[in-house]
């Protein structure tokens, strides 16, 4: 920022209520236009804004077209900034014109935009006296300006909003509501969309038009934190602990884009779980950055680290894995494996890693960028949980005191899936807070989307478990118009598995299991097929409709019943919409879950 505009910007802070919205030199709308600051206002409209910091002294001669300007350099003609200002908020209307819904639907203006705008300057060192004693009130207009004297620390806050918004001479029917304010980030900001070719698994409905000419009916946004934090994440080290589905993996989509246009190394994406790297991979091929951003699992890319700089894979056998990153830790350390290969690295799901992992990736930043993220949720820590936790993140490497962000509200899941994995886990999910290094355990808050309530069902055999899921996932496919890759069937033990999809494809649906003996099936998001996965391979992923069966065999007789009820918590928070809950034997879990159930109901 100039000055001028970082005192405007202080001033907007300072004397504007919270239900404002300012965005700062943010490009707007598919041509990408670059006004220094929009301003939006539920009961005021958008206010489009170009702050200049020239002096009197430095404006040779002005017309309503263009000023010139005395430099360093010479004479230079520069565009009248309010023409500048005029012409960006008159190709914002048109842009939300387009859209049916912010339209005015009955009355006197009935057709018009809804949305009132208005535009202006701010002349952020010229005093209100001398601009007009200068005869700029000729080529500017006067009430389209804010002057130096206007925007003092001491001006009071209605004072400088009623300069602002007389700047903006059209009516106002009727105040904006929450979704028409969403419109309007969703027109001026395509970023902040979220769509199936973003980071999910499924399209959204309707077509996409980037001219803005066809606008879907139903359209999903960052909300405004996830919108604050996805712009203002900068340089250095950063840790974002979040519920499941409150948007993590959106956010490192949105800085992957950011960082692959701006750093001349390639920026690392890594993960525990191979179908969550399969589905990042798939996201930034549609986002065209599959030549700028790596994704790899953990082990993946150690073994690609040995295998490119020559050091010797260890035998495979029991202990492969950890052998094969003390290799990596060790070639790094003797400096036969360079560190800082990366501009940027962003670790999701980062719960799954250990301590020691951190403080190799740590090692792989340029220290120039010094980029690194960390997407942490506690709650889905499912992998040796306890000997995990003990541990800071300045202890690994990670100097992000001060820059870490809590994300509470969860968007995936209706608030009836979400209610009902919380209730039955909530045993072994006490929250637990902690310091700006350390990892606490946050309790997930709905959005209150609202769905279906989910079924729990009891069945005489793990076959009839099967064939009901079977029918049901039909009866969505056929019956509401599911696409066959918006279901999934997450299963705890393998023999499980086996018999769903032995079901599943008697019934002619097609599936696409990721723990077929013999087969190393890749993870496909795009195949029109059901996702058959185990619970652990699920975390990270999403599914508008989720079928668990066998729950009679949880919790795993060889594992601590308060981890198998978070590894049931996170399967559960696998569904958007519709989860479907099957079991033939009862066990404490199975009576947990329909106490919990019937609460809920209650």
């Amino acid at each position: 920022m100039t000055s001028g505009e970082r005192r405007f910007a202080q001033r907007l802070q300072d004397k504007l209520e919270d239900d404002y919205l300012c965005w700062y030199d943010v490009p707007i709308g598919p041509s990408q236009l670059h006004p220094d600051f929009v301003i939006l206002h539920p009961r005021r409209g958008l206010l489009i804004l170009e702050v200049k910091d020239w002096k009197l002294d430095t404006i040779k001669a002005a017309d309503r077209k263009s000023v010139t300007l005395v430099t360093d350099r010479g004479l230079k003609a520069v565009p009248n900034p309010l023409e500048q200002a005029r012409s960006y908020a008159l190709a914002v209307s048109d842009l939300l014109q387009g859209d049916p819904l912010l339209r005015v639907e009955a009355g006197r203006y009935q057709g018009r935009l809804c949305v009132p705008y208005g535009f202006g300057v701010v002349l952020a060192n010229i005093h209100r006296k001398a601009f007009a004693e200068a005869g700029l009130d000729q080529v500017i207009e006067p009430h389209r300006v804010i002057c130096q004297d206007e925007m003092f620390e001491s001006v009071d806050p209605e004072a400088f909003q009623k300069r602002l918004w007389e700047m903006s001479g059209a009516p106002f029917v009727r105040a904006l509501s929450l979704p028409q304010v969403d419109r309007i980030r969703w027109h001026l900001f395509p970023e902040v969309r979220i769509t199936g070719r973003q980071l999910s698994l499924v399209e959204e409905p309707g077509k996409e038009d980037p001219s803005g000419a066809t606008v879907p009916d139903l359209l999903r946004v960052m909300d405004l934190q996830q919108e604050q934090l996805a712009r203002s994440l900068g340089e250095g080290h950063r840790i974002i602990h979040g519920v499941a589905g409150s948007g993590k993996t959106l956010i490192l989509g949105y800085r992957c884009e950011r960082l692959a246009g701006a750093l001349h190394k390639p920026v690392l994406v890594l993960c525990y779980n191979a179908a969550l790297a399969a589905m990042l991979r798939h996201v930034m091929q549609t986002k065209r950055l599959a030549e700028r951003v790596s994704v790899r699992t953990f082990h993946a890319w150690c073994r690609d680290q040995l295998r490119l700089f020559h050091v010797p894979l260890p035998p495979e056998g029991e202990g492969f894995f950890d052998e094969l990153v003390e290799r990596v830790i060790h070639g790094v350390d003797r400096g036969q494996i360079p560190r800082a290969q990366y501009g940027a690295v962003l670790i999701d799901e980062g719960h799954d890693f250990k301590p020691e992992w951190f403080r190799l990736v740590a090692q792989m930043v340029d220290p120039q960028t010094n980029s690194l993220l960390v997407l942490y949720d506690d709650a889905q820590s499912i992998y040796e949980r306890r000997a995990r936790r003990n541990f800071s993140f300045s202890s690994v490497g990670i100097q992000a005191k001060g820059r870490t962000t809590i994300l509470r509200v969860n968007y995936r899941n209706t608030q009836e899936v979400l209610s009902l994995a919380y209730e039955f886990a909530r045993e072994a999910m006490t929250p637990e807070e902690a310091n700006d290094d350390g990892i606490p355990l946050i309790l997930p808050e709905s959005a209150g989307r609202h769905g279906p309530r989910p079924v729990v069902r009891g069945h005489a055999s793990l076959k009839d478990e099967a064939e009901f899921i079977a029918r049901e996932l039909r009866e969505a496919n056929r019956g509401a118009g599911r696409a066959w890759r918006e279901m999934a069937v997450v299963y705890r033990s393998a023999f499980v598995g086996e018999e769903i999809v032995r079901r599943l494809r008697a019934a002619g649906v097609p599936v696409q299991w990721l723990g077929e003996p013999n087969h190393r099936r890749l993870f496909d998001p795009a195949e029109d097929s059901v996702k058959v996965l185990t619970m652990h391979s699920s975390k990270g992923l999403e599914f508008p409709v989720v079928a668990i069966p066998g729950l009679g065999y949880m919790p795993h007789p060889q594992e601590e019943p308060a981890d198998e009820a978070k590894l049931l918590y996170v399967a559960m928070t696998r569904a958007m919409d519709l989860l479907l809950l099957t079991y033939h034997r009862e066990t404490e879990f199975v009576a947990r879950l329909r106490q919990a159930h019937a609460r809920l109901a209650a």
